[in-house]
């Protein structure tokens, strides 16, 4: 590696985080992708019901990448300058962008739409979903699952309590749908590898995700990156498996 460590590091620190793009991350870490192909999914399932409501939608890139919308296609952002960059990007394919936060209440009339989808939800409002889908619509997501990447979380905060590692278990939000009255139709988690090729991209995955390490900063976990850094330069990539389950719920006639 011919790049010095505090390069990398404010190379990372400095670089812009607008929006939920990953693609600085080319060529410096690497990801495997669920089986399920979840754009592909939308693709498929977005050009035939009428009104379709995305939450938590970031950038909007991954709703810009679905080549037909419903002729209704709305999404919601609380973060500012996601809410810009998803405006730039959604508006001029017709899709109404609404800044809301996430929690509840919903801008939203009951029985609004006939799809609810999100990919990566800080947090799930069953009860609000299942209140604006129409009878028969469907919420259709893939959800970030337990103890995710947690090789980077516990090497900066040490070993977490097992009820921290399970706290985004699928089962957990099964119950939830159920109570909200909504019918599990497909429920499928799966285990990823990551590899981080230099501490530049842990430094700027922590920046974006930022509830991995709360509160993270170069300037309070310094002496951690830089042993990162040297176990990266002599041993390869820093490897983590992330979890993601796709869950797909039913509101019934």
């Amino acid at each position: 590696m011919s790049r010095t460590f505090e390069e990398l590091v404010s190379e990372a620190a400095n670089a812009p985080i607008d929006g939920w793009d990953f693609s600085w991350f080319e060529g410096r870490a690497t990801e495997e992708r669920p089986s399920w192909g979840y754009s592909r999914l939308l693709a498929e399932r977005l050009p035939v019901v009428s009104a379709a409501l995305d939450l938590q939608t970031g950038g909007g890139e991954v709703i810009a990448g679905i080549p037909t919308h419903p002729p209704l296609m709305v999404v919601t952002e609380g973060w500012e300058p996601n809410i810009a960059k998803a405006t730039a990007l959604l508006h001029p394919r017709g899709v109404a962008v609404v800044s809301d936060s996430p929690e509840p209440p919903l801008p939203f009339g009951d029985a609004a739409f006939d799809l609810v989808t999100s990919r990566h939800p800080v947090e799930v409002y069953w009860e609000e979903i299942s209140r604006v889908l129409r009878p028969g619509g469907s919420y259709l997501a893939q959800h970030v699952g337990p103890h995710s990447v947690f090789e980077i979380v516990e090497y900066f905060l040490g070993e977490q309590p097992e009820e921290v590692r399970l706290s985004r278990h699928p089962d957990f939000d099964v119950e939830a749908a159920e109570d909200a009255g909504l019918e599990i139709t497909d429920l499928r988690l799966e285990e990823l590898r990551l590899e981080f090729q230099d501490i530049g991209a842990v430094v700027y995955f922590l920046r974006m995700v930022v509830w991995m390490v709360p509160g993270f900063t170069v300037e309070a976990h310094l002496p951690r990156l830089r042993e990162m850094h040297d176990l990266i330069v002599s041993e390869g990539p820093f490897v983590a498996h992330s979890t993601r389950f796709l869950i797909e719920a039913r509101k019934p006639q």
